[in-house]
């Protein structure tokens, strides 16, 4: 799953960082997942959070993937522009 997100008043790519490290940290925290940035580094307005998750259960997983979405797209320091989402299973090549 990938984030793609704009953010707020951030001038300089220090601002960028103290704004996506907590994201980041907070997903990883809270859900068990591996995060991070991925894209974009030098822009000091956008971001792109990228994020792996595995489960036995496409149903855990799905659920999974929702939280972490609704816990991106409440933090009121962003504005998440796009989401990717691709689940790959037992018999993809």
């Amino acid at each position: 799953m990938s984030f793609d997100l704009l953010l707020g008043d951030v001038h300089s790519l220090k601002q960028k960082r103290s704004v996506v490290r907590p994201i980041v940290a907070e997903l990883q925290r809270k859900y068990a997942v591996s995060a991070a940035e991925v894209g974009d580094q030098n822009l000091h307005r956008r971001a792109e959070i990228g994020l792996a998750a595995v489960s036995g259960d496409h149903g855990h997983l799905s659920g999974l993937l929702d939280d972490c979405e609704r816990l991106v797209a409440a933090r009121p320091e962003v504005e998440l522009l796009s989401v990717r989402r691709r689940i790959h299973g037992e018999h993809d090549e």
